[in-house]
Formats: C-alpha cells, structure tokens, sequence
C-alpha cells in the first residue's frame, strides 16, 4: 500500500534455502524451488512461493497438512520426516518447527543493519505500532507487524517478510507470561524499545502487577533507547529500580518530559494539541482519532519519530494521516445514535478509559453495553465491580450487562440494569431500548465477541 510516500510492507521478502539451512541447521530432504517469498503456517491461507513451517500444537500438527500446503506453496520446514514428497518441492529437516520459525526470522533480521522498534505495554501497542510506523513512513520503507501478531509466533512470521527495501522496522510485543518479552527480543535484537503503560492485564499467568511491569521491562536488556510513559508513575518506579544505563526519552503531559503535549482540546473525533520536543518549535497536531489514552499513543510515536530525526513537519503529516485501528474507539452514527465500538479487547484500565470516553463525548442518554474482561485470574470478581461503581461515580444511564463476570458489575452499579447472557441477546435489549440522541458504548474482552451486539 502507497499513500503519499508511506510505504507499508508485510510479508513479501525473500528467503533463501541457504537462509533456511544457516539459520536453522537443517538437512535437505527434497530439492525444489530455492527462493521463498515468506513463511506460512496455515496450509489454508498459504500463497505460491511461500514455505510452510509445520508447527505443532496441543491440539493439531502442521505435518498432517504439509501436502496440502505444497499444493500451492513452494517448500516445508518439518520436523517430522513425511512418508512421501511433492515432486519439484522443498522439504528441510529441522529438530523443532517453532524454534526454526524463530531462527529464521532472527537471522533475516540480522542481515540487516537497520532500526528496530519494540513496543509493549499492557494497553495502546497495536495503536502505538501502526502510528509510529505512520510517522516513520513518511520518510523511509518501514515493515511492521501484521494486525496484532505480536507473539513466539506471529512476530517471526511478519519479521522474516523483511527485504532489502525496508529502511526500519516497528514491532508490537506482546507478553502472556514472564519472560515473553525476553524471547520477542532475542528473535527481534530491537534497538529502540517503547513502554506504554502498566496496568492490569493476562493476571491468569502474571499473578500481580509487579509480576506485569517486571515482564515489561525485560525489554531494557535488549535496547539502547527506551521511550517511556511519564505519567505512568508506577512504570517508573520500575525503570528506576532496574538501574537501566541506556538513554530515556520521556513522554507525557503531567510530568517533565523530553516529548510533551500541551493546549489539549478534545472533540468527538479527533483532538487538537501542541507537541514540545525538548529544543524544538511547537508542533500543532490535529489527529483524526479522540480520547486521552490516544494522546499517550500519539506521544510515543512522536518521541520515535524525534529519536530517528523525522521532520516534525512529517512526523505531523504522519499523526494526522492515521486513522484508527478497526474494532479500536470506532465512533458511527445509527439513525441519531452515536456508537463507540471498542470491542477489540478489554482490561480494567482500558474500559475505564472508554467509560470516560462514552461521557465525555455523550449528547443524550448514556448506555454502556459491556462484555466480559477475560484472564484477570483471581482479580476478575474485584475487577468487574469496580467497572459497576465507576458506571455509578460517571452516571451512565443504562447498563447491559453481558456475561457471568459482569454480573458482579452489574451488582455494584446504582441505575437501570439489564442482563445478556450473549453479544446477540444484548443487541435484542439495545434495539428495544434505544432513541436517537443516545450516546451507546459497546466493549468487552475479544473472547466475548462484542461485535455481535451490532449484527444485523
């Protein structure tokens, strides 16, 4: 995709066998073609001249669908030696599916000498990724994740589509458990690493908060640069106590900062402020997308921007091209009812953040439709009655509930109620509920599926 002179690339590079047999220590079983166009681990999607890696998993193997990948692409990375081969296909032996995957991306990237830019956080990475590679886009090749594969696996299949075109690379990481973080920057040797924030999230494998931020900060030992939150004061806490010696840049609004947003107006779509880069002029920004949080995701951005010596000017250009992430803070307008469907993920710092975001835009009456928040572990039941008191404290007009977790919100929360057991019977309720001039918000964990309030 062209737009103006941001280039956005995914997975299009070039792999040689020689890449494979090198990164991997592999044996050729079969001979074939010897250039690959990218790597594919789904002989569904796969396209022609990518290699297969067949993976394996608790419920699946790759290997009892290699021959139906090699219909259309063009080799197989297993771990299995197969029964029989395709005829004028790759086959290469390796001792383990996921770690050749791995070896090959780590060794596409090191070919190259250029920028690396980690991003994780608990909230706002996928938004933060696509506005830096926005910004950087502007004046040089970029590759980046595709969507949100952002883990062991999905983050080597968008690395290795590296080609000799890019200029930098942004990549998203992402973290389920302690040492994630350590592993994504092992594969992606990063450069220039961005923390966005710390908060509340897959609490099923971390335990605590301490647990979070200290997997968030592993990425400090793989980065000479990290642009962090400085309003995010437990973050850091953190960064402090890690004794960290490479350099920090700062964003923010309320603290010293070396990237700083000032003369803050907000409106329903979009926002107006000023950027101050320590040194430089103001920079007026006017991005298409709202909300406090995504001043935060603009802030970081601009601060990569700044460090790899954009032109403010583009690094504006960049901002106010961007607009939004699909099932992010979409707003729509239904016959008079303004919708905000924010129904990508949720966490306890995310759905406060929409839950102001539903008042302050709000023309009539408030209804708030949430869905459960997934993998809190042991802090779910305390987590959602919080959500019920802060739709008391805000005054939100009309509560749907959906699912059992919400129940405990819906239990804490003082006005009008109603119940979903299921997305589908929730929209049932909303239809027969709402009136133009209604402001509706619509929100929950991506395992809830609250896009389906909407349907139909």
């Amino acid at each position: 995709m062209i737009a103006g002179n941001y280039i956005e690339r995914t997975l299009m590079g070039t792999i040689t066998i020689e890449d494979v047999i090198t990164a991997t220590q592999g044996k050729i079983i079969a001979r074939g073609q010897e250039i690959f166009s990218g790597l594919s681990i789904d002989s569904r999607t796969i396209r022609e001249g990518e290699l297969f890696i067949a993976l394996r998993g608790k419920n699946f193997d790759g290997h009892d669908y290699m021959e139906k990948a090699l219909e259309r692409g063009s080799g197989a990375v297993v771990d299995r030696e197969p029964l029989s081969t395709v005829r004028g296909k790759a086959v290469i032996y390796v001792e383990d599916t996921l770690k050749a995957l791995q070896d090959i991306a780590h060794h596409m990237r090191i070919k190259r000498d250029i920028p690396v830019v980690a991003i994780t956080g608990s909230n706002g990475k996928t938004t933060t990724k696509e506005l830096t590679a926005a910004v950087l886009g502007t004046e040089h090749r970029v590759l980046k994740n595709t969507g949100n594969l952002n883990n062991q696996i999905g983050l080597p299949l968008s690395l290795a589509g590296i080609s000799d075109a890019e200029e930098m690379i942004v990549l998203e990481m992402g973290a389920s458990a302690p040492g994630d973080i350590r592993e994504l920057c092992a594969i992606a040797a990063p450069g220039i690493g961005v923390l966005t924030n710390i908060n509340y999230t897959h609490l099923e494998s971390f335990r605590d908060l301490e647990t979070i931020r200290r997997t968030k900060l592993e990425i400090l030992g793989s980065v000479h640069t990290v642009v962090v939150n400085a309003d995010d004061l437990f973050l850091m806490e953190g960064l402090k106590q890690s004794g960290y010696q490479g350099r920090v840049i700062r964003y923010g609004m309320h603290q010293e900062a070396e990237v700083r947003a000032v003369d803050i107006q907000l409106d329903d779509t979009g926002a107006r402020f000023q950027i101050l880069f320590k040194g430089k002029e103001p920079l007026r920004v006017n991005p298409k997308i709202s909300g406090v949080f995504n001043i935060y995701n603009i802030l970081a951005a601009a601060s990569v921007g700044y460090l790899l010596g954009i032109d403010p000017l583009h690094i504006r250009d960049g901002v106010e091209r961007f607009a939004g992430v699909p099932m992010r803070l979409q707003l729509r307008e239904m016959n008079g009812i303004l919708i905000i469907s924010d129904v990508y993920n949720a966490n306890p710092a995310s759905m406060e953040a929409a839950l102001r975001e539903l008042v302050r835009i709000k023309k009539g009456r408030t209804i708030a439709v949430l869905g459960d928040m997934l993998e809190l572990g042991t802090y779910a039941e305390e987590a959602h009655r919080k959500i019920g008191r802060l739709l008391s404290e805000l005054s939100v007009d009309v509560f749907i509930a959906v699912g059992p977790l919400m129940s405990f919100a819906a239990s804490e929360y003082a006005g009008d109620v109603l119940t979903a057991a299921k997305p589908e019977d929730a929209g049932n309720l909303l239809k027969g509920i709402w009136k133009s001039g209604d402001t509706v918000l619509i929100k929950g964990s991506r395992g809830m599926r609250m896009e389906r309030v909407l349907e139909g």
